[in-house]
């Protein structure tokens, strides 16, 4: 399965994203609003300035306490972002996701921003796939095939 078929099952055109100049406390507001576990940063367009996670936010809280949430959103963002294409298998952007140890992945696509897959969206593609697998199989041992 590839990573477009995880975007088709997605709200297309929704992404969800803050600028740099946006408060700590606002992006974890709403993260908690979106129900989602990270957010793009970008101040303008289709551009990507970075990333920023619960992950991001729970680790400067635990070095330096609440005072962090009045830190910009680029005081605690994720820069260096990784990101695939839409045509990069399931398989690929998992071992991307483990290797690396983040579970938010942008999706690129000639330089244009098309969403954002989490780790979650990408385990219950796998899920389908080898259920999938497993039928065929079934169906093939059983000669109906």
């Amino acid at each position: 399965m590839l990573v477009r078929d995880i975007l088709s099952t997605k709200q297309i055109g929704k992404i969800i994203s803050v600028t740099t100049f946006d408060t700590v406390s606002s992006a974890a507001e709403l993260l908690s609003e979106m129900r989602i576990g990270a957010v793009i940063v970008r101040d303008k367009g289709n551009e990507m300035d970075g990333i920023l996670s619960e992950r991001d936010i729970v680790r400067e809280i635990g070095r330096r306490g609440v005072g962090c949430m009045s830190d910009s959103v680029s005081a605690l963002m994720t820069t260096n972002v990784k990101s695939c294409t839409s045509t990069d298998t399931t398989q690929a952007v998992m071992q991307m996701m483990t290797d690396g140890r983040f579970r938010h992945l942008p999706v690129m696509d000639d330089g244009k921003l098309l969403g954002v897959i989490s780790i979650g969206d990408v385990v219950a593609a796998r899920i389908k796939e080898v259920q999938f697998e497993n039928e065929s199989m079934a169906d093939l041992i059983a000669g109906n095939i």
